[in-house]
């Protein structure tokens, strides 16, 4: 609707209308197959020929409509805006009072049928803001998405906070520990305490917590980017315990394994640097590097 030299492409995946869930109308046709018509109808309403593909990708939703070219010449264009704005106030109406089947029509018909049947005039005010106003209230998300997942919080930020959780859950009860008896030895290594994430959130700061809840997901996904320290389960934060980790597959060949053993080794290891009682593994166990002579 943009302009009449405008092309288009469109993949649809989730079941969406104009003002919110598409509404089924056709039990004779799966729900995928009813929307793939839909959105092609809204190409031929809008005055396209519609192009349907079938991309090679990974995916159960892959089919695709192109709209190259016009139904109509350009000078036809006001009488077909008014015909979209109608085909827009007849969805909205559906939205409403879940509109009966009759709106789903075959792909011939498309554009005629469907303009008799959306009816009466649009409102006043629509009519008037076809050309500039296309849906009254409608707000377009920004052009750059921020990203809110905690990817992007300051290094030190994030360093902070998972040293005084760790802390927290080291300090939680001191008198628990693991204890390793690879090879006969018993070296204890302090695993922690496990805490809820709502007893961590009442020890962080009023300054650090307004930071993470401008956050997706918040403490939690801050602390679940963090897998190297922390384990998150059932709402509980547990420090990671390297030794319980399933090995990797023995099915690799053998050069395979090593070649990734020497190029895996590009982070330092939190436990190593921080914990009271070191890693709990060997250096040549342990996939973090133990000082920075390791890092490749």
């Amino acid at each position: 609707r943009s302009s009449y030299s405008c092309c288009y492409f469109v993949l649809p995946c989730c079941f969406f209308d104009f003002h919110g869930k598409y509404s089924r109308r056709q039990s004779k046709k799966t729900q995928y197959r009813e929307y793939l018509d839909f959105v092609a109808q809204v190409g031929f309403v809008c005055g396209f020929h519609v192009e349907e593909d079938c991309l090679r990708i990974p995916s159960t939703k892959r089919v695709s409509f192109v709209g190259k070219s016009r139904t109509y010449g350009a000078a036809e264009g006001a009488v077909i805006d008014q015909q979209i704005t109608q085909f827009i106030n007849s969805r909205r109406t559906c939205a409403a009072a879940t509109c009966d089947s009759r709106v789903g029509l075959n792909h011939k018909h498309h554009c005629g049928g469907l303009c008799k049947e959306a009816g009466s005039e649009p409102p006043e005010d629509e009519t008037e803001t076809a050309g500039t106003v296309w849906m009254p209230g409608f707000q377009p998300r920004e052009k750059v998405e921020q990203i809110r997942n905690c990817a992007s919080l300051p290094r030190d930020f994030v360093d902070e906070v998972v040293l005084n959780v760790a802390n927290l859950l080291l300090n939680a009860a001191p008198q628990k520990s693991c204890s390793d008896k690879q090879g006969g030895n018993t070296n204890t290594w302090n695993q922690g305490e496990s805490l809820s994430l709502r007893e961590v959130a009442e020890h962080l700061n009023k300054e650090t917590l307004k930071k993470l809840k401008s956050e997706y997901g918040g403490l939690q996904t801050l602390l679940k980017n963090n897998h190297q320290v922390f384990e998150v389960l059932n709402g509980r934060v547990h420090i990671r315990d390297w030794r319980k980790e399933k090995p990797p597959s023995k099915a690799k060949p053998e050069v395979k394994r090593r070649l990734s053993a020497e190029a895996f080794k590009t982070r330092l290891c939190w436990f190593f640097i921080h914990h009271p009682d070191g890693c709990s593994l060997p250096s040549e166990a342990c996939p973090y590097a133990h000082g920075t002579e390791e890092l490749r």
